[in-house]
């Protein structure tokens, strides 16, 4: 397969060959689906551990239209400390420097989270999503202006969203060039691409949409905008991560993976783990290269955590979000 030297990362040429002969079996994707949440509850202890592995790859979000630089601060802060310091001193992990794996805001909240990050000394990515976002409807000119703002005010990561038309058309060369495009506008910085999966019409498309990013270099595909109809779901993870393996096994290079939107418990995200730890394997299992992407996730998690600590639940003001 042809590489290509793209300005700040790795590219392959639009294989249309490759891409037009994907099919995917929905009722064995299904029924796949299906074993992933039926898996059995894991003991207390090895529950505890994973569900801090489960905090070290959230992107801490806030992507709401009344965003201010004091939410955004109290975001950043809890992203620091996202489990309570006496809980981790009862699992002896107070000094395994635990944080989420990011703050994901909108553009122009990028410099709040980056003067308060470097005030309380906290070296965590601030993720931005970009271009058009949710609808990724916007000129490309405009959308590739976004990503520059971003970065300018100092993201680290950028989660571009794709135009879900070219997908419904079948325009896969067309879509390509616009992510590369978008891949170049990045620079050396993280892109995750957002493929609105709700919105792509059927599990093949999803499986095409995965592939045709990669090629053009994103360094992650993510699931949802969290604004779709539907957003994270099993059967599309699935297909999503297939996509990721076969292409690792074509080219030898790995991509991360990130499902948005609907992950609010404790239980949804070790399921997410388990399907990332079974589909791909235990070197996926880093925020390097699996995050997700969550508003409300954490407070679920800090919950079971004291519940695991003390045996009881915590009251709403004995855990506050940030």
């Amino acid at each position: 397969m042809l590489r290509l030297e793209c300005k700040y990362s790795l590219c392959l040429a639009a294989d249309l060959g490759w891409i037009s002969r994907v099919r995917v079996n929905q009722p064995a994707v299904l029924r796949r689906a299906e074993q992933i949440q039926t898996r059995r509850n894991l003991s207390k202890e090895w529950q505890a551990a994973w569900l801090l592995k489960a905090v070290t790859c959230i992107d801490l979000t806030t992507l709401s239209g009344d965003d201010t630089p004091s939410n955004v601060q109290r975001l950043c802060y809890k992203a620091k400390h996202p489990i309570r310091e006496d809980l981790l001193k009862s699992l002896d992990m107070a000094n395994k420097g635990i944080t989420t794996g990011a703050v994901c805001v909108y553009p122009s909240r990028v410099a709040d989270a980056v003067q308060t990050l470097k005030a309380i000394q906290c070296n965590i990515p601030v993720a931005s999503v970009a271009t058009g976002f949710p609808a990724g409807q916007t000129p490309l000119k405009i959308r590739l202006q976004e990503i520059t703002m971003a970065i300018e005010d100092g993201a680290t990561e950028i989660d571009i969203v794709i135009n879900r038309t070219l997908v419904l058309k079948g325009q896969w060369e067309e879509l390509y060039n616009e992510i590369q495009q978008c891949r170049d506008a990045c620079e050396e910085v993280h892109m995750k691409t957002i493929l609105g999966t709700g919105e792509l019409g059927s599990l093949t498309n999803v499986y095409k949409a995965s592939l045709v990013a990669m090629m053009a270099g994103s360094d992650f595909i993510k699931t949802s905008t969290g604004k779709e109809g539907v957003n994270a779901t099993f059967p599309v993870a699935l297909v999503m991560v297939r996509a990721i393996r076969d292409y690792y096994g074509k080219t030898g290079y790995k991509v991360g993976f990130k499902p948005a939107g609907g992950i609010r418990t404790a239980k949804d995200a070790l399921t997410w783990l388990s399907l990332i730890k079974e589909e791909l394997g235990d070197s996926w299992l880093k925020p390097e290269l699996f995050r997700l992407g969550a508003s409300t996730l954490l407070s679920d998690i800090e919950r079971q955590i004291y519940h695991h600590v003390t045996g009881r639940y915590a009251a709403a003001h004995e855990l506050p979000m940030a």
